[in-house]
């Protein structure tokens, strides 16, 4: 076990930069605004801009920002395993004419939702002293369980100290164990370095009855893979609540928790209907906070639940500034909401929070994914910071390269048809190879050895 500096111990938020190949294909059931904009073309310049734009803004208020770099698209491993054959052009072609959505999953962009990436629960929680990692096995769809194998590779990469760090396996994949990572966790404290609760949110259990599943779309998180974690990264038990999420919440379209609340230190902010058994969960964690917690619910009569997943009011993120305020970092559409802006003022009028910053995510909203989905929150001491890989860390010099970077390589149309094209394949591994060298990773894909 080593030996922590608890006490200046750090949030740092690791957010996806959006791939060369952002889409619009509306792969993931259930996600309502995927759903809505399918088929429309997508503008990956202006998605890589704009996820850029919001850890620029994080950067500023004295946040420590670092970047977990895209997949490898297409993913030409998965194309193979389903039968296209042939050489990498012909792979493709192949797939567009026998199975656009079979192209469109290998081509999909969505490892930008880093919340799904992995749990990830700092030092001060385990009893070996070390930050543990889980990469999530998103069995739930193709096209984000294809992720899992290079998400870990890069976590290993960037957090390759031993003495500090300790990786799982992803939970074993299947449809009753399926582990949807950190956008269904939420760590309270009252500082960073500090012990601190954990909460796990899940959407089935193996012992639900018909009335407790939802009808439309399928429950994600199952509650034997949140304990499965728990127990892989050594946290007391005394010190975790499991929560069940509102049926009626995943049929409105909340596939994950963070649509529908969101915590940071001694806060949680949700909605009315987040979960199944509100009071026996608010219960459950006053008891392990030890009443540290404040809890702010939302009723159904302010903001409804279908106005709260229009905004994604809960998807945004809560963020200690350098200055101390508590900050919520909310997306645009909130703003523009008449009832949701009444609301956000109201909270800042009564000091939940001290200000509300708003930030342009267009092309991440409009497929299902705001500011809270863009984002890894980890928990590191100095020691901790120091044996992360340097290069992924957000500077002046990387911010200007990025942008020059994304100016080269990425377009500002992409459409279905585009997807097989040979050229936007090299454009984006030539991105990629690009990127692994400015974030100082090596060879971490597969197209580079």
């Amino acid at each position: 076990m080593h030996h922590t500096d608890s006490a200046t111990a750090v949030e740092v938020n690791f957010d996806g930069l959006i791939g060369p190949t952002h889409n619009f294909a509306g792969l993931a059931p259930g996600n309502l605004a995927s759903w809505l904009h399918r088929s429309e073309p997508s503008n990956p310049r202006a998605a890589a801009r704009q996820g850029l734009a919001k850890m620029s803004r994080l950067r500023s208020l004295g946040i420590p920002q670092a970047i977990l770099p895209p997949q490898p698209r297409p993913n030409l491993r998965l194309l193979r395993q389903l039968g296209f054959s042939g050489d990498d052009a012909n792979v493709l072609a192949t797939a567009q004419n026998q199975s656009p959505r079979m192209l469109a999953i290998a081509m999909s962009g969505s490892s930008m939702w880093t919340a799904n990436a992995a749990t990830v629960c700092p030092s001060a929680d385990a009893d070996d002293g070390r930050v543990h990692f889980t990469a999530a096995n998103l069995a739930s769809s193709l096209h984000r369980a294809s992720e899992t194998i290079v998400t870990a590779t890069i976590l290993r990469r960037i957090f390759d100290d031993p003495q500090c760090f300790c990786h799982h396996d992803p939970i074993p994949c299947s449809a009753d164990m399926g582990d949807e990572g950190a956008a269904n966790h939420t760590r309270f404290c009252d500082s960073f370095g500090g012990p601190g609760v954990q909460l796990f949110v899940y959407g089935t259990d193996h012992g639900d009855d018909d009335h407790s599943r939802p009808r439309r779309f399928a429950a994600r998180q199952s509650r034997a893979a949140s304990e499965a974690v728990s127990r892989l990264h050594r946290l007391d038990p005394h010190r975790v609540v499991f929560a069940k999420q509102d049926p009626r919440a995943i049929d409105a379209g909340v596939f994950h928790n963070d649509v529908i609340a969101v915590g940071h230190r001694q806060l949680l902010f949700c909605h009315e209907q987040a979960f199944e058994q509100p009071m026996q969960v608010f219960d459950a964690l006053r008891r392990a906070t030890s009443e540290q917690i404040r809890i702010v619910e939302v009723p159904q009569q302010r903001v409804s639940l279908d106005d709260a997943v229009a905004t994604y009011l809960f998807n945004s993120q809560i963020v200690t500034a350098a200055d101390g305020q508590t900050v919520l970092i909310a997306p645009e559409d909130c703003r523009s909401h008449r009832s949701v802006a009444m609301l956000l003022q109201e909270l800042v009028d009564d000091g939940t929070f001290d200000r509300v910053e708003f930030v342009d995510l267009r092309q991440s909203m409009n497929n299902g994914g705001g500011p809270a989905c863009l984002r890894l929150r980890v928990v590191l001491t100095p020691e901790e910071v120091a044996s992360v890989t340097p290069g992924v860390f957000l500077t002046d010099t990387l911010e200007k390269q990025l942008d020059v970077w994304i100016e080269r390589y990425y377009r500002e149309s992409l459409t279905a048809a585009d997807l097989a094209d040979p050229q936007l394949m090299r454009e984006s591994f030539d991105a990629l190879d690009e990127l692994a060298s400015l974030l100082g990773l090596g060879s971490v894909y597969e197209f580079q050895r």
